[in-house]
């Protein structure tokens, strides 16, 4: 582990009011879903707060040869911003510097690979999805860590749930850290009287995953999958669903989490910290990672008790006001203004 003492000292923002030139990093491709969409929406909400954003893949200095300097770099990612962080760190060392840490930064990265405990010493923020991941955190690391959820907002147009089926959705990039064919195995599994269809929305990030999909298409009825859907077509399909299913093996805190719990859609869910620090240790609908006959008892439950269903739909209800949009807004101008006083 790296000591604190390599944390950076002597950072402070010139004004918590004033306009400030930050640098947004994120090694995602542009997409639909995952980083960079939460990447966009830091940039929109940061930029409502005053403040010029830019979003790249990566810090390399040359952008500032017109002596516009970045006041600020927020990344994404431990790890995979590495070399982004340590130019920023080495050529500007009084500057803040924020890390938003990931799933595979929080339950993989920061335990295997110096760089990411490296890139956490240096920085002098933390930013967390969900507030289970302070635990995975080191005591000298925790002081700096601040919980930022991600908000959303609800679909204001009611869009009636089909009768013929009980469809239960899947959001997200066909990757093996997703699990993304659990839901469709289970699935298989399911008496033929069920009703329950898995409709999934995702694009392929390899052709293997692309053939896999096409492949269940093929063989299981109950499977659909729609490809990489723009966010209007993903909030429809929620809209459209009667449960959600996340069957992440690790995740720092999706966001397709927070529109599920906006919308008031039950949510079932592999039983992983990122997931328990957004639905709260009690929630009735977890499953363990890998479990695919766990996952089909709990869709037939969905399907066939809609008292347990409602309990379902009322606690995403409960749950929607941390995830308000003016919440996240306000969690940024709080952090701004700290760094000021700091």
């Amino acid at each position: 582990m790296v000591a604190s003492g390599v944390s950076r000292s002597g950072m402070k923002l010139r004004s918590s009011k004033e306009r400030l030139r930050i640098g947004l990093i994120t090694p995602a491709r542009r997409s639909h879903l995952g980083n960079w969409v939460t990447a966009e929406r830091w940039a929109r909400i940061l930029r409502r707060l005053g403040h010029e954003v830019s979003i790249r893949q990566e810090y390399t200095g040359l952008q500032e040869t017109d002596g516009r300097c970045c006041d600020l770099l927020l990344t994404l990612h431990a790890k995979k911003s590495f070399a982004s962080i340590e130019k920023f760190h080495h050529k500007h060392p009084a500057r803040p510097l924020l890390l938003a840490l990931t799933g595979t930064d929080l339950y993989r990265d920061i335990r295997l690979h110096e760089e990411a405990r490296l890139a956490m010493a240096w920085a002098d923020r933390i930013v967390l999805l969900q507030p289970e991941g302070r635990e995975e955190l080191t005591e000298n690391l925790r002081d700096k860590a601040r919980v930022i959820r991600q908000s959303a907002i609800p679909t204001r147009s009611l869009i009636p749930k089909t009768r013929r089926w009980f469809d239960v959705c899947v959001v997200g990039h066909l990757r093996a850290v997703k699990d993304p064919f659990r839901t469709a195995e289970a699935a298989r599994r399911l008496p033929p009287t069920s009703r329950i269809r898995v409709v999934h929305g995702g694009g392929a990030l390899s052709e293997e995953m692309a053939r896999r999909a096409r492949s269940e298409m093929a063989t299981n009825p109950r499977y659909r999958w729609l490809g990489d859907l723009p966010r209007w077509q993903v909030r429809r399909l929620m809209a459209k669903s009667h449960v959600l299913v996340h069957s992440s093996e690790m995740e720092g805190g999706a966001n397709v989490m927070s529109e599920a719990v906006v919308a008031g859609l039950p949510v079932v869910s592999t039983r992983i910290s990122g997931s328990i620090g957004m639905l709260g240790a009690d929630h009735p609908a977890y499953f363990e990672v890998g479990d695919t006959a766990g996952l089909t008892q709990l869709l037939l439950k969905c399907e066939t008790d809609p008292v347990f269903l409602e309990h379902l739909a009322q606690r995403s209800r409960r749950l929607a006001p941390l995830f308000h949009p003016d919440r996240e807004s306000e969690a940024w101008e709080s952090l701004l203004s700290e760094l000021h006083r700091s």
